[in-house]
């Protein structure tokens, strides 16, 4: 299987590039000076950072150890298609971000609603345990045959006022 390590006109996956020092990813080119001897056709890996003087970074990163051979154009990528490439992946992180963001504060409502839930039911069975021994508390005492208006032999007992 070719990979874009083979294909000297071959873009590589923005995951793959280096970073430099200063937290970009890297820029893809092509070497073209005569100088150093045997580099001219090699691709390499660069900063696309310029400071205020319009000076590259100095990071620079060889891909190929000696030339691929013929490669149909300067610059393996264009500085368009580089900062394409940048935004896209800022985005799709950004939006990979936010997902995990929002997963997390789901679980954080979904915990709360569980605790929520449990004390309610704590708190109900404790108002029924409550109301029950109240209502055990306050039942009345079974009444004796002696206080239900009858003497001991049974017979009823006139009340005289």
């Amino acid at each position: 299987m070719s990979t874009w390590r083979d294909d000297p006109n071959a873009i590589p996956p923005w995951n793959e590039r280096p970073k430099c020092h200063c937290g970009f990813r890297t820029w893809l080119q092509v070497w073209t000076d005569p100088l150093p001897q045997g580099k001219r056709g090699c691709r390499f890996f660069k900063c696309p950072d310029i400071d205020d003087d319009f000076k590259t970074n100095t990071f620079m990163q060889w891909i190929d150890t000696r030339p691929l051979g013929r490669v149909s154009f300067n610059q393996v990528e264009t500085k368009r298609q580089y900062y394409a490439r940048h935004t896209q992946a800022r985005e799709e992180a950004r939006l990979a971000r936010e997902e995990q963001e929002r997963r997390v504060r789901q679980q954080h409502i979904q915990a709360a609603l569980k605790i929520q839930e449990e004390q309610l039911q704590a708190r109900e069975a404790q108002l029924k345990r409550e109301a029950d021994e109240q209502k055990n508390r306050y039942k009345e005492p079974a009444q004796s045959s002696t206080t239900d208006g009858r003497n001991k032999k049974g017979k009823f007992l006139r009340f005289t006022q």
